[in-house]
């Protein structure tokens, strides 16, 4: 058997008379549950400096308020796929999209960290077991043929938060207070949870997954070449990430509206980047997550080496996020493609991949920001993300030549 499966990012498609009917408002509902789970995620990096003001510690404490959501999400994604059985998949993101609301409430009231890192634990595990079930769930929703249309349009949530999420919260924070923009994020959860309870149709299981599904997908090379890119990638990536605002403030010496219009650019480059990988990466995943990668490095020396100048923060800040932007598209295209038979598995460890590499990278972040400052986690940053990008275009691109030659022949 190749590394790849030869078709598109679905399964074999099943017979005609065998094919769901494409539930479009559906797959949209999941897009705004997307979109809500990851402003959520997002908002403590808008909000860094003023929530450690307040609790009174560092930022690189409150900066592992995003691991203990990436600790539970990578723990979460195989837990509710092993644990779904036959339950139908509505009710379960249901229950996902309500834990969002109630963590955003609990974060809007907490007096310490403890409490702070619990709250943020339980988003945790709202995010990884949604995106555990994202493909299987567009895999439920829309016919074969449309299944890389369904996870785009899912994606996009993604894409759309990144643009909202960091400026908006930097911009309410100073407006409301960090504690009302967590609660603006607990309204946004329950409007999805509403939308999805009128839209989302019964989704029983059909079979329940079990332990040696995922170990049948780790046994494929492609798949495990991928987890270990996103591993290395994503880590560079939220150890600089996390601790944006801090360069941005320290380095460059930007002002909170500056830092929230340079913020804005990064999740405008991510909403371009998005689409320009969906593009790029359906011709070939490897080239579009390796180039991602490198471009996340390339906009990271750029800050490290000239990021005293204003205008060099805004124009890295900007193509950082758009190669943020596409590598979670590309890197999923690659995954779908490596294991489409095994949907909910590969889905499971592919978010737990991304969870791992959060909290790894939050944690060496926080280490970084309070031992060498800002420019050290920039740098360490660069030299990550060049590291994943290598691998995949060396052993992901000899991969999927592998993949094409078998499918040729």
């Amino acid at each position: 058997m190749s590394d790849f499966a030869v078709s598109a990012p679905a399964p074999s498609p099943a017979p005609v008379a065998d094919e769901p009917r494409a539930a479009w408002p559906a797959v949209v509902s999941l897009s705004v549950g997307a979109f809500g789970l990851v402003t959520a995620e997002f908002l403590p990096v808008s909000l860094l400096t003023p929530m450690a003001t307040e609790l009174g510690v560092t930022n690189g404490v409150v900066g592992q308020a995003i691991t203990a959501t990436a600790v539970m999400a990578a723990i979460a994604g195989p837990l509710v796929v092993l644990a779904s059985g036959r339950l139908d998949r509505r009710l379960i993101v249901w229950v996902l999209m309500a834990m969002l609301v109630v963590s955003s409430v609990l974060v809007a009231v907490a007096t310490s960290v403890p409490m702070l890192l619990l709250a943020r634990a339980l988003l945790g595990f709202a995010l990884g077991g949604f995106w555990a079930m994202m493909t299987a769930l567009a895999l439920r929703l829309v016919p074969s043929r449309d299944v890389p249309r369904a996870m785009s349009t899912i994606v996009m949530g993604v894409s759309v938060a990144t643009v909202v999420a960091a400026p908006l919260g930097a911009a309410l924070g100073e407006l409301w207070g960090w504690r009302a923009t967590f609660l603006a994020s607990a309204g946004l959860g329950l409007v999805s949870l509403l939308v999805q309870m009128v839209v989302l149709p019964a989704l029983p299981s059909s079979k329940a997954p079990s332990l040696a599904s995922f170990g049948t997908a780790l046994r494929r090379r492609a798949v495990a070449i991928g987890l270990l890119t996103i591993v290395i990638v994503v880590s560079g990536h939220f150890a600089g990430f996390t601790f944006i605002r801090p360069f941005l403030e320290q380095v460059p010496r930007l002002s909170v509206s500056s830092i929230s219009m340079a913020l804005l650019a990064f999740g405008i480059g991510g909403f371009i980047g998005n689409i320009a990988a969906g593009v790029a990466a359906a011709r070939s995943p490897a080239w579009g997550v390796g180039i991602a990668a490198l471009l996340i490095g390339a906009a990271a020396i750029a800050l490290a080496m000239w990021g005293d100048s204003a205008d060099v923060a805004f124009a890295a800040t900007a193509l950082w996020g758009f190669a943020f932007g596409g590598f979670p598209v590309a890197i999923s295209i690659w995954n779908a493609r490596a294991a489409p038979d095994l949907a909910e598995s590969a889905g499971a460890l592919l978010s737990s991949s991304f969870q791992v590499a959060i909290a790894s990278g939050a944690v060496i972040g926080g280490l970084l920001i309070d031992g060498v400052g800002p420019r050290g986690v920039i740098v360490y940053a660069a030299a990550a993300v060049a590291l994943g990008a290598a691998l995949m275009l060396t052993a992901g691109r000899t991969s999927e030549a592998a993949r094409v030659a078998a499918a040729r022949g």
